[in-house]
Order: C-alpha cells, then structure tokens, then sequence
C-alpha cells in the first residue's frame, strides 16, 4: 500500500529517522541546560551555599543561579517557570539571561526582579506565561541577606542556636509576567553563626507518593531540622532522600530545585549531587 507515493515501510523509516533526530536534539538541550544550571559554586567567607535541580522529565523550567558582587557578596536566584518540558526550558533560558544582564547592572533584589520584569513582561504576556522568582543578596560582612520576591514560595530560615524552623519574613511580589512596571520591595535579616536558609521551588512540597499524598511543608521543616548542623551539600541530600522515600517510586510529576546557604565559621566538605539534571 502507499500513500503519497510512499510505502508503509518508508514512512516507517521516515518516522524513525525523525524519531532519532527529535531525541537527539532533546539530548542535546538537556546538556545545555545542564551546563547553564550546573555552573561554578562560589567560595564565600562566613558561609557555604549549593544549589540543584531535578527536573520531572529530561529537561525543565526550573532555574536557580548565582551572581558574585563586589566585596565577597553573591547574588542568588531561584525560579520556577510555568509548564514543564522543553517549552519551560525555552523560557528558563530567558529568565537566566534576563537576570545575569540585570545583576549586572542592578544594585539590589527588588531592583533586579524589576529589571526582570521589564525585560520579560511582552515574551511572557505573548507566551501567556509566568516566572516566580525569589532573589536575595548575602553580604558575608555584615552578615545580613537581603531580598526580593515575585510570586515565589518564601525559603525558609533555620536558627541555628533554637532551632527552630520559619519561613523568612515574608515580602510579596507579582509573578515576572503578571504586570508590568512592578516595584519589588525588600526585605531583610541578619543571619547569625549555624543560621541556613533554604530556597526552593513547590515541586518538593508537592511531590505526591503513590496514593496521591503529598510531601507538604511540614515534613521538609522537619527534615531540616533534623539535618541543620549538616554541611550544606549534606542538607541538600538529606531532602531529596526524604522526598524519594516519601514518594516510593512514584513518578515524578514537577521539578525539584533548591538553594541551601548556611552561615558557618569553619568550612566543611561539600557533597551534593553533582550535576543538578537527572542522566540517563
């Protein structure tokens, strides 16, 4: 039989071809990505930080990142675009360039988030899309992180001397994408020797085990507790362990990211995960 002109075996063929090329290409985003998320960790003084993430298929629209300042200090970003799989890719590739240009030239989180807003807000609008982000800025010297947020989950802070488990006095903001010409206020606190503070994104909270419970906030206040006086990379561990043992093997239906920092004097080893995207 033929369609076309073409037989059944070659459409067949065709169609393998096509199937062969699309995975390679997604192969090679996936490297990509991989290659922009799992960048060069910074050195601070007074302080560890990591960060990772797991995306649900072979890529995602999860994105963290980390910008050196002058004087020791970093800036750190997390963010969660809207949708999965190679679309929020396409857009977290956006997100990362709008923020490495505007931590460039931004003195501030709220002033970066709006810069952001600014740049993304026509893509995202035409897209019918969104980004939350939350963007901090630790100072090693005065030992005070300073942020910013756009519509993202608030990280949590773990006092190192009560612990106890919060989440950061929280600052509201409008998603990247939602309106334009935002103003992003600012929020503040000083952290003290042991204090960690831990940025995410809902894929952790929301993973669900096999009878379609979820993890929710509260076990992963619990699991931080349990593992605050861990290095950092040991912290970040400990949380994808939990997860996976909650979810049993469960299919993974949105990405897990986190940023771990932690304010100490004496610099422990750093283990992790190593790369922030799941291999074949």
């Amino acid at each position: 039989m033929y369609y076309d002109g073409l037989s059944i075996s070659d459409i067949k063929q065709n169609s393998e071809e096509l199937d062969k090329t699309l995975q390679r290409e997604i192969n090679l985003a996936k490297n990509i990505q991989s290659k922009l998320l799992n960048g060069t960790t910074p050195k601070l003084d007074k302080g560890e930080v990591i960060g990772s993430s797991l995306p649900a298929r072979l890529i995602g629209g999860d994105y963290y990142d980390f910008y050196p300042l002058v004087n020791g200090k970093i800036r750190i970003v997390i963010g969660d675009v809207m949708g999965k799989g190679i679309p929020a890719a396409m857009l977290m590739i956006l997100t990362r360039g709008a923020f490495r240009t505007a931590a460039e030239s931004m003195t501030s989180p709220g002033a970066t988030l709006t810069a952001m807003n600014q740049a993304l807000y026509k893509d995202l609008r035409t897209l019918k899309s969104f980004v939350t982000l939350f963007c901090a800025d630790w100072d090693p010297e005065t030992e005070v992180l300073t942020y910013a947020n756009a519509g993202h989950n608030m990280p949590l802070y773990i006092n190192g001397k009560d612990r106890m488990v919060k989440e950061l006095p929280k600052v509201s903001g409008i998603m990247v994408g939602g309106l334009p010409n935002q103003v992003y206020k600012e929020g503040m606190i000083t952290l003290s020797n042991n204090d960690t503070v831990f940025f995410y994104t809902d894929g952790i909270i929301e993973a669900q085990n096999n009878d379609g419970e979820q993890y929710q906030l509260e076990r992963l206040m619990k699991t931080l507790v349990e593992n605050q006086d861990s290095a950092v990379g040991e912290i970040e561990k400990s949380v994808i362990d939990s997860v996976h043992t909650f979810t049993d093997g469960a299919a993974q239906k949105d990405d897990i990211t986190m940023v771990v920092l932690k304010l100490i004097c004496e610099k422990s080893n750093i283990t992790s995960l190593n790369s922030p995207v799941i291999s074949d």
